[in-house]
């Protein structure tokens, strides 16, 4: 089992975005010498949700600060992003790094970043498949060309190349569909619980997807004495960054704004994710990898809203959970 972290960044009020980009890469640091695997890190833009608007640029950053640990983007969003210029700073990265980095990318959502980045709700809604396949193509060729809707362009050169895999976000039956084509591993949100993962494993394998994949499942990972005391915790941390940051996504036009219970949503995390103690914890992440078949995981460790708690947590999950999983 892979057990990393997943950073979204997450800006609680009064905080600064640029001390919070700084102390990301401490945690990485932290992280790296507490046993992780690895270290993900969300894109977000224009709100306190996540305030790292460019994930590869802070994997870079993180690259120069470690030794050993994987690094990875969940996500990069490529519907706001030219398929060619993020496979070429994936491909520095990956030089750069000594082939630490993964990229994961995404469709992401209908918000205003299609209106500020200029490529535009038809990008958004049917552009997604070609802008992979355009992706795919400059990771695994020397050289790339286009003749597509979204993207036209005469052969160019990839310097440097690379030969990468990236990771896709799965939230639909549609993006299941593509990553099952591609045989490309899916990136599975914390919003859903056991049954849903295994749902969508299952439906990948039925698309004819290969079932050594390596799809990765992202959680909310805390640790406390007891399951009681974790859970209370981020109930009571929990809704002063999801209230404002979930409001904070802006469609692009007059649809409406997705909106959630704000409680039962924290209550759903605590329960469905290892939040509790290390035994609950190692039990929890060893139930979803029995019931899902997924051996990756990736937490969100930053839930408490204070960077020395969020080191102390990734302390003692590295000392107390670790190695019941590893055995």
């Amino acid at each position: 089992m892979r057990i990393g972290i997943f950073l979204i960044v997450a800006q609680f009020p009064g905080q600064d975005p640029g001390r919070l980009l700084a102390e990301a890469v401490e945690l990485i640091v932290a992280a790296e010498r507490a046993g992780f695997d690895d270290a993900w890190i969300a894109e977000h833009h224009f709100m306190s949700y996540g305030v790292c608007p460019s994930a590869v640029t802070l994997a870079a950053v993180a690259a120069g600060r470690t030794t050993r640990i994987g690094l990875g983007t969940a996500v990069s969003v490529l519907s706001t992003h030219h398929p060619v210029a993020l496979a070429e700073q994936a491909a520095m990265l990956h030089h750069l790094s000594g082939g630490r980095f993964t990229l994961g990318v995404g469709r992401g959502g209908p918000w205003v970043d299609l209106e500020v980045f200029g490529t535009g709700v038809d990008r958004f809604e049917r552009g997604f498949g070609e802008s992979l396949d355009l992706l795919l193509t400059a990771l695994s060729a020397d050289r790339v060309a286009a003749d597509g809707e979204f993207f036209r362009f005469r052969e160019v050169r990839m310097v440097p190349a690379a030969r990468m895999r990236p990771v896709v976000a799965c939230t639909s039956e549609a993006s299941v569909g593509l990553a099952a084509e591609r045989g490309l591993p899916m990136l599975l949100g914390m919003h859903i619980g056991d049954a849903d993962k295994a749902a969508l494993v299952a439906d990948y394998a039925a698309r004819g997807g290969p079932g050594d994949a390596g799809h990765v499942a992202a959680g909310i990972g805390y640790v406390a004495d007891s399951t009681a005391e974790a859970a209370r915790e981020l109930k009571e941390s929990l809704p002063a960054w999801l209230g404002p940051g979930l409001a904070g996504y802006v469609p692009v036009d007059d649809r409406a704004r997705p909106s959630r219970s704000i409680p039962s949503y924290v209550d759903l995390l605590t329960r469905i994710h290892p939040v509790g103690s290390p035994e609950h914890c190692a039990r929890t992440l060893s139930r979803t990898a029995e019931r899902t078949g997924i051996g990756h995981f990736i937490l969100m460790v930053e839930g408490l809203g204070d960077h020395r708690r969020t080191l102390e947590n990734i302390r003692r999950f590295g000392a107390e959970v670790l190695p019941l999983l590893r055995g």
